[in-house]
């Protein structure tokens, strides 16, 4: 997949003009994944959870801390159980792999479970032009795959479709006539789906994790189709990152309470399926051939440095769910695989920070996203981390740095500050309407520009902190 993080102000422009997709974003982020996380943090137990948080990141830093040495007792145990391990040192690569080996066994239909891997890879445009036919079967994928479009969402990719949207779809593709009843259309997406389940000699899947003690993969879902893609086909091959592998089976299931709540809310998701190798003699059941190929993509850089703590991360997609800028613009303003704070890290990590210039700055710094990190990534410190790199390489806008280096000069003279903020408290007050709301600053106007008409800020009292302090303690000295 092509990044087009660089035009993320333009696309996060049109996002917020894109009448349809502010409401579908509206209603996820009010009754969606937030609202049943939140449940299941009080079901479970605050403090327990934050202990399982705990438990989930000392299992990632420990993994990350010997990566090489985890890898490596992956894949010869893998291989121990008749799977083959490739290794790709970038997502181009791995498409390339697939490829040889569709052409290795002759296999020309590709059935697909959720992979962002594969999605950096652009796997299935490779797939096409290699004349093996993909087909997504995860609903939400399969939606968007109709559309012609890319995941807005790592864990709902079509979260920005509305039902009529995706009924427009159906009639279109399917030849059938249009229904709204969302039950008939998962059917008919059900009924459309099994042709391709039992006619397909290959299945892809991603992996969540990969388990070094047994070289076994764990894919999470809660359609089914992750079981149909990884044992009805004769041949299985599973995409994923390196840094997915996991010590033990015991890892894996902590991993997997604080993922499910974390992501969709549930204390289990519908299908845990974990896959060892091929088929034996006597399995009724799973491919002929397993192979896993591995992507570094980039990961290994993060390895030792500022950003290595976002190789913790299990894709639960928590931080997005959160963060206010993507409900406001959307998975595909951020212009690559993956959206919200995670991608805002991710995409500059792995396809170079001066190509994605504005996603450091695409967040408020609220923290929401590390106080819902699973695995307690600090994305805000690694985002601040992403601005200074800009800022000493010089890639942020001239008007932007000029300001920045004012700012310092007038921080480090106490007196003119004081001057310059008395200053600034009265010009604030004075662009005040009737109701004490400012509309518009001068040079922030994209700030006060929201999906809703507008974004108000109350209006200072006209005078600084310092002046109010200074009159309170008269007053109370006067009494």
């Amino acid at each position: 997949m092509k990044s087009q993080s660089i035009h993320f102000k333009s696309r996060a422009s049109s996002a917020l003009d894109n009448a349809v997709l502010q409401d579908n974003l509206r209603r996820f982020g009010t009754t969606g994944l937030p609202a049943m996380r939140a449940k299941a943090v009080e079901a479970y137990g605050a403090g327990e959870f934050e202990r399982l948080r705990d438990a989930a990141q000392a299992i990632r830093q420990r993994v990350i801390a010997n990566l090489d040495v985890w890898i490596e007792r992956f894949q010869r145990e893998a291989e121990k159980r008749g799977a083959t391990v490739l290794f790709a040192e970038t997502a181009e690569e791995a498409s390339r792999l697939v490829i040889e080996v569709c052409r290795q066994h002759g296999l020309t239909k590709a059935i697909k479970s959720k992979s962002m891997v594969s999605e950096e890879a652009g796997l299935n445009d490779a797939l096409a032009a290699a004349g093996v036919t993909p087909v997504e079967t995860d609903l939400g994928e399969y939606i968007i795959q109709l559309a012609g479009e890319p995941p807005s969402h790592i864990i709902a990719p079509a979260v920005h479709k509305s039902k009529d949207e995706v009924s427009d779809l159906f009639e279109s593709h399917h030849g059938t006539p249009r229904k709204t009843d969302t039950p008939a259309m998962t059917q008919e997406a059900r009924e459309i789906l099994r042709k391709h389940f039992l006619s397909a000699d290959l299945g892809i899947s991603g992996g969540n994790f990969l388990i070094a003690e047994t070289g076994s993969g764990v894919i999470v879902t809660n359609e089914g189709n992750g079981r149909m893609v990884t044992t009805l086909p004769r041949v299985h091959v599973c995409v994923t990152g390196i840094e997915k592998v996991v010590p033990t089976l015991e890892d894996v299931s902590t991993l997997l309470r604080v993922l499910t709540r974390s992501a969709t809310g549930q204390a289990i998701s519908n299908y845990v399926s974990l896959f060892t190798g091929p088929r034996g003699e006597n399995d009724t059941e799973g491919p002929e051939h397993m192979v896993f190929v591995l992507v570094d993509g980039g990961r290994s850089s993060l390895l030792g440095g500022e950003l290595e703590d976002m190789l913790r991360c299990i894709r639960c997609g928590a931080c997005m769910n959160h963060c206010p800028v993507y409900q406001a613009v959307g998975g595909h303003a951020y212009g690559w695989v993956y959206p919200g704070p995670m991608g805002s890290v991710l995409t500059p990590a792995f396809t170079g920070i001066e190509n994605s210039t504005d996603l450091p700055q695409a967040a408020t710094l609220c923290g929401a996203c590390s106080v819902v990190c699973p695995v307690k990534i600090p994305l805000p410190d690694l985002l601040r981390t992403l601005r200074e790199k800009q800022v000493d390489r010089g890639l942020r806008p001239w008007g932007e740095r000029a300001g920045l280096r004012a700012w310092s000069w007038l921080a480090q003279r106490p007196a003119l500050y004081a001057f310059a903020s008395r200053i600034g408290a009265r010009a604030l007050r004075g662009l005040a309407n009737r109701e004490g709301m400012i509309a518009w600053i001068p040079f922030a106007s994209g700030w006060m520009k929201a999906k809703n008409g507008g974004r108000f800020m109350p209006a200072p009292a006209g005078k600084t902190f310092r002046e109010l302090h200074a009159e309170r303690v008269r007053a109370e000295r006067a009494t």
